[in-house]
């Protein structure tokens, strides 16, 4: 395929292990993805709701390219708004967290409060007839919590939540633990590389790119995956167990379990479609949000969570790892931003990227994967090329 077949001439391989690799570096393809997954019919996770525990609270993320503001409001309701003002479009606001009773646009200083109705503008005796303040609040999107994560849609076709997270749920519920979370702190990456590539979750990588994970055992666990054949969400119950002596590490308490940890023994992580991680391993707790800003432009939002319980011994534990081991340059992570922007890279050159490590068949996907298996993403793919509306080659 060249990189000037027009949109609707493309095509996807037939067989179930390949795809396109032009499709992680077009431009036309990264808008089309705007409209037919980040505005369309999918759930975006944005928050845990321990990220903005006190009234006033907020909280700022971008989806796509829409820039959303998550407001505590001061009557104790959580809502989600498009961070733009209702009069010229201007984005509200611009810090990543904080506290406030009201919101000015800079612009021309029309006041919001935090339940998002307008409580003020300048020389309103001068503006349109028929002007009314309650007709210009700013807009809510469509939310639902599920677990202490606070969901949102931009589309209204999207079905309820609950439907949506199908078999992932319980591994969600295990990956955290509990609602009771309190923010740790963020970590935040910028990778030059396509989202689909940062986001793929091939876990057979895992010890093969990452020195470190071999610590954990991962290639000799007995784990497994399950995904969600119609969302493409991605459930991993892993087993991992340190190595109780090695030379690549002088302190284990980085590669260990507290002793109380139900999971003990035990990973769990949740690909949620399209493009969020909810991770537990060892005693490290956190979600990655991914945010698409080009196509080949991505920032990954790294928040850390403690139990609300822990004690500070247990919190700073959960720390260290979260940072020296799990993090964007822990010693488990550190190569994947050379990784995904070398991948970024051959996607220039012709042809299709391959999966092989549990592939049986060319004609249909697999429905059971072992613990380091590549082809439970492919599942995700296929409601990837199915939403985007891209048919598959004839023989």
């Amino acid at each position: 395929m060249s990189d000037h077949t027009p949109l609707q001439d493309l095509e996807w391989p037939n067989h179930m292990n390949e795809l396109p690799k032009e499709f992680f570096v077009r431009e036309d393809i990264f808008e089309l993805e705007q409209e037919k997954i980040f505005r369309g019919a999918e759930w975006h996770p944005i928050a845990h709701i321990c990220e903005v525990p006190n009234k006033g609270d907020f909280k700022t993320m971008t989806i796509g390219a829409a820039p959303l503001l998550i407001i505590h409001g001061l009557d104790d309701e959580i809502r989600v708004f498009y961070n733009t003002c209702t009069h010229r479009g201007v984005q509200l606001v611009t810090e990543p967290f904080g506290n406030k009773k009201k919101y000015q646009c800079p612009y021309h200083r029309w006041m919001f409060d935090s339940e998002g109705e307008l409580r003020g503008c300048p020389s309103v005796e001068e503006y349109s007839p028929g002007f009314k303040r309650e007709d210009y609040a700013l807009e809510t999107l469509r939310m639902e919590i599920y677990f202490g994560i606070v969901f949102i849609t931009m589309s209204e076709d999207t079905p309820p939540l609950d439907e949506y997270l199908g078999v992932v749920k319980k591994t969600l519920r295990e990956a955290l633990g509990t609602e009771d979370l309190r923010l740790l702190g963020y970590h935040k990456a910028s990778y030059k590389a396509n989202w689909k590539i940062t986001s793929d979750n091939d876990v057979f990588h895992g010890p093969l790119l990452h020195k470190a994970f071999a610590l954990l055992n991962w290639h000799g666990g007995k784990g497994v995956l399950n995904v969600d054949s119609k969302r493409g969400h991605l459930a991993i119950n892993g087993e991992i167990n340190a190595l109780p002596k090695s030379q690549l590490i002088n302190d284990h308490s980085l590669v260990s379990f507290s002793e109380n940890d139900p999971l003990k023994g035990h990973s769990r992580l949740v690909a949620l479609y399209p493009a969020v991680d909810i991770i537990k391993h060892l005693d490290s707790i956190s979600i990655r949000f991914y945010t698409p800003w080009g196509v080949e432009d991505t920032e990954v939002h790294v928040a850390y969570f403690a139990r609300k319980d822990d004690d500070e011994e247990m919190a700073s534990q959960r720390i260290r790892q979260s940072s020296n081991l799990l993090g964007p340059c822990g010693m488990v992570s550190m190569e994947d931003a050379a990784v995904f922007q070398r991948v970024h890279n051959g996607s220039r050159t012709p042809g299709n990227a391959i999966f092989q490590k549990g592939v049986t068949s060319f004609d249909k996907l697999e429905t059971e994967f072992k613990q380091n298996d590549e082809t439970a993403t492919l599942v995700r793919w296929e409601h990837y090329r199915d939403s985007m509306g891209f048919k598959r080659a004839s023989v």
